[in-house]
């Protein structure tokens, strides 16, 4: 029954989740736009181009980690990559790991979830991207990317990219000063942007957590029920929320009895292949292809999402 108790819980709940949420993407914006002044998608380029298959997998899924670009400004990235020759296996595993798999989402889920359901997420999202990589250039998918000319990004205030640490001028002291008020101005357009999702993370959450009974989803998702993984994961795939929206809503759903597995599904499913990033891929890759990254993301979800149930029961 929705009475003044349940506005007074669900208020009190909605202060403390999006408290929790503003002081950790205030740190974590300003480091992800520092991050991405020292780390430009030129230097990612010239890192991965490498002739060794294998190490070029391992660097595509760790420079993937390391780049905070959201979905959309990872294509460029990926184009530049496919045109400077760069290993497929490499590009790959970079497309894969970057939008699930970043500083932004780490944080989160140490601050959310713990360390260990952090290393157990990083080292299941890492791996999965690297052998998803090699699996399909191993396959010859390769031959499935048609030529294509992608602009920046415009989606999520994130600029497409910004300057580069090799193109500022001065001192190094110069050089850093110039940096951080890149960072200061790319943290606050991005915070702008990422604040409806985190109201709406919030108040989601804050809401499940006042509305929906104790048992009710443990009944429907709970650990023993081993088909709500993959359901989550296609639930995931179409969904366009926001990974700083899906983890907030994502703890409150495991705290009401849904299992580890079927939430971290979800959220992989809607981070590794949101509908916008589907689209701008549809001018790079065949169909074919297509269908094979989503079908790598899907294998991701639900390979993260059974470890999950299994590992953090242990």
């Amino acid at each position: 029954m929705l009475n003044h108790e349940f506005f007074v819980r669900m208020a009190l709940e909605f202060s403390h989740l999006f408290g929790e949420l503003l002081l950790l993407f205030v740190g974590i914006s300003f480091t992800v736009a520092l991050l991405q002044v020292y780390i430009s998608p030129a230097r990612v380029r010239k890192l991965l181009s490498t002739s060794n298959r294998g190490l070029s997998g391992i660097l595509g899924a760790a420079l993937g980690a390391a780049t905070p670009f959201c979905s959309c400004s990872t294509i460029p990235v990926l184009t530049g990559l496919l045109r400077s020759g760069a290993p497929f296996c490499g590009v790959v595993s970079f497309l894969l790991a970057s939008p699930i798999l970043n500083p932004a989402i780490v944080t989160l889920f140490l601050a959310f979830f713990g360390v260990k359901a952090a290393t157990v997420y990083g080292v299941f999202t890492f791996s999965l991207a690297v052998v998803m990589g090699l699996f399909l250039d191993r396959l010859g998918f390769a031959r499935e990317v048609k030529p294509a000319v992608i602009g920046g990004c415009g989606c999520c205030g994130c600029g497409g990219g910004g300057a580069a640490w090799e193109n500022l001028s001065g001192t190094f002291w110069e050089k850093q000063k110039k940096a951080v008020a890149i960072a200061a101005r790319s943290a606050g357009a991005l915070f702008k942007s990422v604040l409806p999702y985190l109201l709406l993370g919030a108040g989601v959450g804050a809401f499940i957590h006042g509305a929906v009974p104790e048992g009710l989803l443990e009944k429907f998702a709970g650990a023993n029920r081993l088909w709500a993984v993959p359901l989550a994961a296609v639930v995931g795939i179409p969904m366009y929320i926001r990974t700083e929206t899906m983890i907030p809503i994502a703890s409150i759903l495991m705290a009401k009895g849904v299992a580890p597995g079927v939430a971290i599904a979800l959220i992989l499913g809607g981070a590794g292949a949101s509908l916008p990033e589907l689209s701008l891929l549809s001018s790079i890759f065949t169909r074919k292809m297509l269908a094979a990254f989503i079908a790598c993301v899907f294998t991701v979800a639900i390979v993260t999402g059974y470890a999950f149930n299994f590992m953090m029961q242990a």
